[in-house]
Formats: C-alpha cells, structure tokens, sequence
C-alpha cells in the first residue's frame, strides 16, 4: 500500500509510453484505478509501482481520482508479458483492458430510442439491421450512436426512422446500473457417454487440484465437446471461481445460447463487439466487482478485468478470428495460456482439427490430449469422396437465352437432386462473396480495381455494385469499359453466381445465401438457423460462416463447390487452414439419424489434403505437413516475426524501409529478410512494404526487433506494425 504523497508510476491506457510520475492524493495500491492529466487531457491508468523519473517534485503532478478498483499482481504480470511478447507497448495493452468509453465516469445523458413494431413501413435492408440491432441486444432503449455502431447504418437511417415514428423516444441515458448476479445450477439433464466422462472427469480434476494445465479436447465433429467443458465450468464456478468460455464471432449463436440454459438454467452474460456502449459497461463493471463469475465471448473477452479467474475455455482453438489484427497484433489463444500460466490455472482447448502449434505442444508433453472419437447420440461420420472435374466438367446453362458457364458438375447435381427428394436438406460451400470477383474488359483488359487499395473489385449482384473487400468502398458496375468503351464481362465465381445456378437447375428448391456481408448480424444469423431448423430451406449456400459450431439433424448432403481454393497459397500453412477449413464443413453433414455424404468438386483429387479429408486421417496428414515445415524451420519449430511499415507517401516510405535495411544487425541463428512489397501494396491509402524475422524455435527475436527498429528514427508520417508469428502474409 502507498501513502497519500508517495510518488508513484501511473501506467496510462492507449499511451505507448512506459508510465508517467504522478504524487497520490490518498492511499492506494499497486493496480488501482486511477485518472490523471496527460497534457490537460483526462486519463485511465493503474498504479505500477514507485516513480522513477527523477523529477523536481514541483513538477510532479497529483493523481486527480483514486478509484475504488484494481488489478491484481498477475493482471500485472501478464500485461508486462504479453507486451514483451507481442511488442505491443504495456500502455496499448492496457487499452485493451480499459476498452470502455468512461469506464469510472457516470453515463453521459443521452435521448434513448426504442424500436416501435406498431409502425408499419418498408423494411429497407437498413431498416432491418436496425431492427437486429435491438432484437440482439433484448430490445433495450439505445442512443442514436449505440444504434450507428450495432446496425452499421449512417446517421440519416436513424434520423428517417426517428421521422417516420420506427423508433421512439422513451427518455435518456441512465447512469451504468449494477449487474445482477446471475446463480447457475446444474441441471443434470445431460448424461455423457464413457470418453466424455473421462474427457470431464481428467479435467475437472485439474480444476479441483489447482495449478497451471492446458487439456486439447480433441474430438471430432459432433462429438460433444461442448457438454465437456460445460462439466468443467461448472466444476470452477461451483468452487467460486469465475470461469471464460472464449469462441469465434459466429459460434455464439441461439443453438449455443440453448445449449449453455439447458445445461445450467440461465442464459450466460454474452460478450462481443455489438453490444451497447451502456451494457459493455454494466458487464465490465460486473466482472470487475464480482458478480459476474461466468462469461462466454469472443477474444475481446479475455481481456476484462477478472477476479479470481479458474478456467479458462477455448472453443475451436484452431479459428483464424482469435487473431487479433486491428489494435495490436496478437493470438487471444496463446494469450489465455499465457494469463493461465501466470495465475496457476486450466486452460481447456476443444477443436477438431487442432492447430500445428497446439499438436506440437502435444508432442512435447507441454499439453494433454482427450480423445473423442465418436459422435455424440450413435450419429455416425458422413462418408466422404471427391468429384473430379476433369472427367466430369459441368455443363453450361442458360440466364434470360443467355448461355452461362456451369460450376455444378453431374454428379453434384445427382445427389442434389436424390437429397431434395427424400427430403432433406444440403449445404454448397463457396468461400467467396459476392457475384464474380474479376470485372474486366473483353477488348482491352480493363479491370476494376479499388481507387484507395490495390485489389480488384468484386460485382455484387445483390446491390448491383462492385464492392472493395478491403475497405468496403463502392463503385457502380460500368456498362462498357471506361477506356475503350467496350463490353465488360464478370469472370470468376462467388456465392451469389451459385445461386443463380442452382435456382435454374433446381427451380423448386427454397434457397438461402449465408455470407458475412449478407448476414451482418447474430439476430439475422438466428433468423436464418431457425429457418433450417424449421424446414423452411432446402439449400444453403455459404461461406466459412456456416462452417462450424451448427447443428442441423436434417442436412445430409454438403457440396464443395472449389475444393482447390486455397491449396496453393504463399502462406506456409495454406494446407493446414484448407484442411481444418473442409474438414469442418464436411462435419455439417450427418449429424442426426439420416446418414451424411460430402461431396468435394476438385481438379486434383490426389492431393494430399483431399485424400486426408475423404480418409478422415487427420493424423497422417498433420504429421505429413509437419515434417515439412521441420525441415524449412517454419512455425512450430521456428519463430517469424512480420514488420510491416506503412506510409502515405511512397518515396518517404521507400526511404525509411532502406534505413531500416541498412542498420539491419548481424545475427547467428536469425536473420533479417527485407524489405519487399507487400502482396497487398496498398490498402486504404496507405502503400505498404514488409520485413521478415526468421530464427529458431528457442531464440530471443523480441529484444532484436526492438532494438533494431529503435535504432532508426521513424518518420511521423509512417506506421510500424509488428505481428509476432503471423497468420497473415499479405
């Protein structure tokens, strides 16, 4: 404990800086909450330790507020740790914490709104995300901003459907209110067969035990790995312990929110980035005080500030998503078992397909592995083959007289047309948006390309525009080419262009397109699930959104429609994310009483990928993919570090990229690789050059790069990002 007049380091949210000096005005603690002035602008930080500036003590300024609030040691630790880590400085990693507009202020008074269902008017697809935004957040009242964020709509939506009378003043703004704590009970409704019970009883050991453990609950798909780690929370919550069940964006659905009430009588507190700004607060304030003890959300979630954290859970630990990209590079998963080392607990890890990383640590002894290998209920695996597009092209079909080029071959359709008449349903997977992702000129070569990003534009027939899937800026579809005034063309297929196939072959059946730009919320997400759950759609036809985490009894067929996409990328772990990718869309198949079958559309079926999936030999293929990378010293068994260096201004770029290269130390057991552009040269304005850091699995990369990058003055008009062992090499 400090006394009132002690000076002391203040660590200052969203300040890179390692800590101001400031003179306490009242005891506190090391980790509490406190608001200083930083140049005459009020701020959050925690108490770090004694200062150390040296500063006259006249120009020592008082810490403003002492808050009632804090940080453990271990929070404490874990920030200085994930900063080291990631080289995200400790105040940006703080931020992270911190992430709530006036987080110990009361709520600005603001007019709340309320969605009136008595008004009929047309509902725009505007005026819809509107009516989402409310329905995900209980049809609370909300500020015009909190309707803006959650709905992404501009200001004048909400403004038309104040004026119509769709939305209603009901008051202002209350102050953030105290959460109600919320009692769980389990409710024995669940009875897990002989390898749950092991899975359940090995882990909740190590919850009653104590100490730091990480268990992979390897299972295949539908094998119940979620009412495993159910019996685990509940094992840590019953002890007091506040428990984290973190998953990707789209697994936080109504299936899972039913699931988690029937195992334990109450729907849990939901964490994620569409909740309003006042229900961000209430729920921070809750975890921090306590009365919060169990939370399921995404990788945002990790960073609430917990009290008496016991288990940490990590659903499809493999998902790209826990990759943070946007404030500071960093993977949520290996960050959770870094706060669980730290603070002596479990940390449970569920997926089908594991990552490279996690399977390692299995290797080492580092992590214990449980098995599932069968489906929960006496469901069985659905049989698996390919479709080889050289002996079997699809054949073309006709739009308005029009002749169109076919991407469904006959035995796709076969089994289409077989699945439809007994009666059940089928998923077609695309992973690609839009209509066509090439609009070009059949004369001159003409391509539509982003003016701000060096990417092309792909059409989407839906809205009738192009659309940029970098920035999201969009063009209206040309007519002719702007240069020589010929006919342009739309090449290449996305989900829309399927579609459009699979409604002229099979006119009778009732369709529906899942995709991240068309479902753009979790209540349009539901709507949708309900939907198949009812029997209402026969096809569907998404992207990864669907992949995982759904349950649909009655869908026995699912078509790859491009099985290739994707195998052949620059990115050292193309084959990996193809496989976890396809495998998982395979596990949609099957999963009630009706057998399933897969069906993957490719031009090579001898690859190994696909030969892994049809053979539903994980395993061997892993191991295969592994022995690789061993040899080329590529994650897991060496370290990468991205720098990206990005500016506005090309020749300033270049210039500063040369330095850098210039002052690039001499290293044994490392090296430094760079500068190259980017595949991506340009994204929103900013051109876009990258570095490359190589070293072996044991080495010390981290003081390296800080070092080096401190020994060259950055120019202000220039941004660094570093992004230790990245999933993304554009």
């Amino acid at each position: 404990m400090f006394n009132a007049g002690t000076i002391v380091k203040v660590l200052v949210a969203n300040i890179p800086n390692a800590g101001y000096d400031y003179r306490l005005t009242e005891p506190a603690d090391i980790g509490t909450f406190v608001r200083v002035n930083v140049m005459n602008r009020p701020c959050v930080g925690i108490i770090w330790g004694y200062g150390d500036s040296n500063l006259p003590t006249e120009k020592i300024k008082n810490v403003s507020s002492v808050y009632p609030a804090k940080l453990s040691v271990d929070d404490l630790q874990w920030i200085q740790r994930m900063s080291e880590w990631t080289l995200i400085p400790m105040g940006m990693v703080l931020r992270l914490i911190i992430n709530i507009p006036d987080a110990f202020l009361p709520s600005r008074m603001e007019p709340l709104y309320a969605f009136n269902n008595d008004v009929s008017c047309r509902m725009t697809v505007n005026r819809q995300a509107v009516s989402d935004a409310f329905a995900s957040n209980d049809n609370e009242a909300m500020t015009v901003s909190d309707i803006q964020n959650i709905a992404h709509v501009s200001s004048a939506v909400v403004r038309s459907m104040i004026k119509n009378g769709t939305l209603v003043s009901v008051g202002e703004q209350p102050k953030v209110k105290n959460f109600t704590e919320i009692k769980y009970q389990d409710c024995g409704n669940i009875t897990l067969n002989s390898q749950q019970q092991a899975a359940a009883d090995e882990i909740g050991a190590s919850v009653v035990g104590g100490g730091f453990s990480v268990h992979l609950l390897d299972g295949i798909t539908g094998s119940g790995k979620t009412q495993v780690y159910f019996d685990s929370a509940w094992h840590a919550y019953s002890m007091g312990h506040s428990v984290l069940l973190m998953m990707p964006e789209i697994a936080l659905t109504a299936q899972f929110m039913s699931r988690f009430k029937n195992r334990f009588g109450e729907y849990p507190v939901v964490w994620h980035s569409n909740l309003t700004a006042a229900r961000r607060r209430e729920i921070w304030h809750g975890v921090l005080n306590g009365t919060i003890k169990m939370v399921v959300g995404t990788r945002s979630a990790l960073f609430l500030p917990w009290q008496d954290l016991g288990l940490i859970v990590i659903d499809e630990e493999h998902d790209t998503s826990y990759k943070q990209e946007d404030m500071g590079n960093y993977h949520a998963r290996d960050m959770a078992i870094l706060r669980a080392k730290i603070s002596g607990i479990p940390v449970v890890l569920a997926s089908a397909t594991p990552s490279a990383e996690t399977l390692e640590n299995i290797n080492l002894g580092k992590y214990k592995q449980l098995k599932l290998t069968s489906r929960f209920g006496g469901a069985q695996l659905p049989d698996i083959s390919t479709i080889d597009l050289r002996e079997n092209r699809p054949e073309p079909y006709s739009v308005d007289g029009a002749e169109q080029v076919g991407f469904l071959s006959q035995p796709l359709c076969s089994a289409i047309s077989e699945t439809l008449s007994a009666g059940h349903q089928i998923m077609l997977f695309i992973n690609r948006r839009g209509f066509a992702p090439i609009t070009q000129c059949k004369k001159c070569g003409w391509t539509a390309t982003c003016k701000e990003c060096s990417v092309g534009m792909t059409y989407h027939k839906r809205v009738g525009k192009l659309l940029c899937h970098m920035c999201g800026r969009t063009m209206q579809t040309p007519k002719t080419c702007p240069d020589c005034g010929s006919e342009v063309s739309m090449r290449g297929v996305g989900l829309e262009k399927i579609e459009q196939e699979v409604n002229v072959r099979f006119p009778n059946a009732r369709t529906a397109l899942v995709s991240s730009d068309i479902i753009t919320s979790r209540q349009s997400l539901e709507r949708l699930v309900n939907k198949i759950e009812q029997g209402e759609i026969d096809i569907i036809i998404g992207t990864q959104i669907l992949a995982k985490g759904h349950h649909f009894p009655n869908l026995t067929l699912v078509g790859v429609v491009d099985s290739d996409m994707g195998l052949f990328g620059t990115d050292f772990r193309a084959a990996e994310h193809t496989f976890q990718q396809l495998f998982q869309v395979a596990g949609r198949a099957g999963r009630g009483e009706y057998a399933g079958h897969v069906l993957l559309q490719t031009y090579q079926p001898e690859h190994p990928v696909l030969t892994a999936i049809c053979n539903c030999d994980r395993d061997s293929f892993m191991q295969t993919d592994m022995a690789g990378r061993k040899m080329a010293n590529m994650p897991p068994y060496g370290q990468l570090i991205a720098v990206i260096v990005e500016g506005q201004r090309e020749q300033v770029l270049q210039t500063y990229c040369n330095t850098l290269r210039d002052a690039v130390p001499n290293l044994k057991g490392a090296k430094i690789m760079g500068p190259i552009t980017a595949q991506i040269y340009q994204i929103r304005n900013w051109y876009r050059m990258r570095f490359l850091v190589a070293g072996a699995r044991n080495a010390n990369l981290q003081p390296v790069v800080s070092r080096w990058l401190s020994s060259v003055k950055q120019p202000a008009n220039i941004r660094v990002k570093i992004d230790v062992n990245p999933m993304n090499f554009m």
